[in-house]
This record gives structure tokens, C-alpha cells and sequence, in this order.
């Protein structure tokens, strides 16, 4: 009864941040929305006994990659009002979308995909079972490969976050380290006679 209570708190609220990163009008609000999704799906994965991913999601996601986010759009300065301008010509295409969702979602819920005799329940394993050398396992022998390539688009995607940062400031002072290093002692050093 208690872990069907838990279950369904941390789902609900899952489901009303995703709603939340996807409907805030504010970028920051957004990624707060998203970090709050984040911390109830990993309360889920600690329900279903996957500690490690669980963790995971906390430290990686949460304690790097949208701190990356926020530091990444505080520094892109977006203009808002210029992003909602065009808002109303994606509304038809964005309504078409959610309601083939939602014709999808009403035909799997009567389609008996979540009656009681369908759903599984989860087993919870015993202390003899290690979360993280099971996933390890897996990981690095049967998608490896899946590993790898989502590894190099993250390095692409974190290079292109600095790039994308970058950019000269004509307030700012720069420093010339070959004038610097080719100086002579007569262009600095003037004698005074007292």
C-alpha cells in the first residue's frame, strides 16, 4: 500500500514537471522544472531496487549536465519575446502531435495493455545481487558499442556549448602576448635627471 503511494507521488509529479520544462514560458524556470523531473524518476529507480541508477541520475544529470544547462543559457542571453513571435504558426503542428498522442494513449489504455492481469510487479533481489556490476555487465559487453557513440555526441554536444559561448567583447581589454614578449627595455624604461 505504502510503496503503491510512493509509486504514484513520485509518477504524478514527474508527469506535472515534464509538463512544466515543456509549457514555461522562462528558459530557467524550464531546466528547474526539468531538475525537479529528474529527482522523481530517480525516487522511482530507488523504488525498483536500482540503486546505482538511481544515484546516477542525482550526481550526472542533476549535479553536472544541468548545471552545463543553466550555465549554457545564462550565458546565451536568449532573447524571449523574439523566440515567442513565431509561437502561433507551430500551434497546428504542435496539436496534431498531441492529439495523435493522445489517440495513441486512449487505444493502448483500452486496448488492455494496463489491465491488473497485464501489469508486472516488480521483484525485489536480494543482497546477493549487485545493481552495479549487473548493469556494468551488460553495458560494456552487449552495448558497448551504443556506449561509445552516446560518450562522443556529449563531448560534441559540450564543445559546441563553449563554442557557441565564445565571442569576442569590444569593451573588453585582450592581451597581445607577442608584443608583450618582443618589448624592449628602451619602449618602457625612461631616464629621469633629478
Amino acid at each position: 500500500m505504502l510503496e503503491s503511494l510512493f509509486f504514484y507521488m513520485f509518477g504524478g509529479l514527474a508527469i506535472v514537471s515534464a509538463m512544466g520544462v515543456v509549457l514555461a514560458r522562462n528558459t530557467m524556470h524550464s531546466v528547474m522544472f526539468l531538475i525537479f523531473c529528474f529527482f522523481n524518476a530517480a525516487g522511482l529507480f530507488l523504488m525498483l531496487d536500482a540503486e546505482f541508477l538511481g544515484i546516477i541520475l542525482i550526481l550526472i544529470y542533476v549535479g553536472a549536465v544541468m548545471v552545463l544547462f543553466m550555465f549554457v543559457i545564462m550565458m546565451l542571453e536568449i532573447n524571449t519575446a523574439k523566440l515567442r513571435e513565431g509561437f502561433l504558426q507551430y500551434l497546428p503542428t504542435g496539436a496534431v502531435i498531441a492529439l495523435a498522442l493522445l489517440i495513441e494513449f486512449v487505444g493502448a489504455s483500452r486496448a488492455g495493455v494496463f489491465s491488473q492481469g497485464a501489469k508486472a510487479t516488480a521483484e525485489h533481489f536480494g543482497r546477493e545481487v549487485n545493481n552495479t556490476m549487473e548493469i556494468g555487465k551488460v553495458l560494456y559487453t552487449k552495448y558497448l558499442l551504443g556506449f561509445e557513440i552516446a560518450a562522443i555526441i556529449l563531448l560534441v554536444a559540450l564543445v559546441g556549448a563553449i563554442v557557441l559561448t565564445l565571442r569576442t567583447r569590444k569593451d573588453a581589454k585582450y592581451q597581445n602576448i607577442s608584443a608583450q614578449v618582443n618589448v624592449r627595455k628602451e619602449d618602457r624604461l625612461r631616464k629621469v635627471r633629478m
